[in-house]
Parts: structure tokens; C-alpha cells; sequence
């Protein structure tokens, strides 16, 4: 599998909501390793991709000295949003991969189970995307974080027609209880293509890597979805989540 599909791993933000300046929020500790490694180790064990790309930003050089060598590291100098990180990629990836499975530096929990499962779904199809989605039952106890997530906006048949992100969502979107948590598997051909059609026209002013959904139900391709347990989605973004979840494991 490991010639088919490229992993990006996004990892340039700062974390400005841990309150720690002197790390970048992928080397934040978490049960005493930094919170990109559990991600890196998911991904060895999966088998699906031997040299990650990892997007780093803020403190560049902090997280290859704590990384080392064996992956490639791709600059992002601004960070305009998930579409943009993956963007930075593209002259390093461009005609080297058939498809491109996008993760994040601050979800510690994916198992290299699942990241074998999204791989292997949309290797066994013809869609131009595969996507994780999350049920939940509500956005209590260990599930807040998850009020924070875009929602999934299926039509009257049941498919995937968008993300509504929670900034730009009405009160009755709020409700909906199928959430995103931001794992995609693309054709890379198509990724390439339609990335450079993302638009900031929305609320925080930055380039979404969900907006992909939309052009892709507009060019009426199919998208194929996997339920991935809650747990796995978890993200870590205030000092009070990485609390949550290290009492949650």
C-alpha cells in the first residue's frame, strides 16, 4: 500500500490556546511524549505509508531536531488554513503519489486500525474521496470538544453534500450529531486540480480543506464515508482537553 498513498501530516500551528510559548502545539506533551508521536507510531503500524509528510509552521526547527530525519518536512510560512497546509505540499507530492490521506499533528488517539481502514476503503473504490465521520450521541461530558467540529450535511438521499463549519453554522445545524473530524483520503489528481478553486469567503477568512466536499458533490462525484470511533477524533486544542483526555485513556 505504501507507494499508493502519501500521508500529510498538518502540523504548523502554535497552540496558542495550551498557554505554552516555548513549544509548538505538535510537541506538547501528552502522558510525557509530545502529541505528534502517538500519531507517528499509528501510522508505522498501519503499514500504509513509510516517509509521512509533515507540515510544520511555527517553530519549525524545534519539531525536526525532536522528529529527526525520517520524514519529509514541508514549510508553511503563514498559516491561512487547512486547504493552504496541504497546498504547501503539493510541489513536494505533485506526480509522486496516486492518493493522499490527510491527518493532524493534535489528534493522538487514531489508531493504525482505522488509518488501514480509510487507506483500504478508498483504494478498493473509484471516489475521488473517502472521509472519516463521527456519530455522537450529544456534545456532553468527554464529547464537548466535539460541539467544535464541522458538521456533516447529508441531502434527502443520504450523501455527503458539504461540511458546515461551526462559525458559519445556524442554531439547527448545531444539532446535528454527525460530526467531522478532519481525516480524508483523496485521488491526488483531483486533490491537486480542485485545491487551487478553495476560496476564504468565510467567517475566520482562511482556505477550509472541507470546501473540497462541496466541489466535489458539485461535480457530482461520489463520497464514500467510514464511521470512526469518537475517541479516535479527539482533538487537542486547550489545556483543559489535554487534561480530558489523558483522564479519559
Amino acid at each position: 500500500m505504501s507507494n499508493q498513498i502519501q500521508i500529510i501530516i498538518l502540523a504548523a500551528g502554535l497552540g496558542k490556546r495550551m498557554k505554552n510559548k516555548e513549544l509548538p502545539k505538535a510537541l506538547v506533551l501528552f502522558k510525557g511524549q509530545p502529541l505528534i508521536k502517538y500519531l507517528l507510531a499509528s501510522i508505522k503500524n498501519s503499514g500504509v505509508c513509510d516517509k509521512p509528510v509533515i507540515v510544520v509552521g511555527k517553530m519549525a526547527e524545534k519539531v525536526k531536531e525532536t522528529l529527526g530525519p525520517n520524514y519529509i518536512y514541508v514549510f508553511q510560512a503563514e498559516q491561512l488554513g487547512t486547504g493552504h497546509a496541504v497546498m504547501c505540499a503539493k510541489g513536494e507530492l505533485v506526480g509522486k503519489a496516486e492518493n493522499i490521506l490527510v491527518l493532524y499533528g493534535d489528534q493522538p488517539l487514531i489508531t493504525a486500525e482505522t488509518i488501514r481502514k480509510l487507506a483500504g476503503i478508498h483504494l478498493a473504490g473509484e471516489q475521488v474521496l473517502t472521509m472519516g465521520t463521527v456519530q455522537v450521541p450529544n456534545f456532553e461530558d468527554w464529547r464537548v470538544g466535539f460541539s467544535d467540529f464541522g458538521r456533516i450535511n447529508r441531502d434527502s438521499a443520504g450523501k455527503v453534500c458539504g461540511i458546515i463549519e461551526k462559525k458559519d453554522a445556524t442554531a439547527e445545524q448545531l444539532n446535528i450529531k454527525e460530526i467531522n473530524p478532519g481525516y480524508y483520503c483523496f485521488k491526488a489528481d483531483w486533490l491537486w486540480q480542485n485545491l487551487t478553486n478553495l476560496k476564504d469567503n468565510n467567517a475566520a477568512g482562511e482556505l477550509y480543506l472541507t470546501d473540497l466536499l462541496g466541489l466535489a458533490c458539485q461535480q457530482g462525484k461520489e463520497i464514500t464515508t467510514v464511521e470512526i470511533e469518537p475517541k479516535e477524533a479527539l482533538g487537542i486544542n486547550t489545556e483543559g482537553q489535554l487534561e480530558a483526555i489523558e483522564k479519559l485513556i
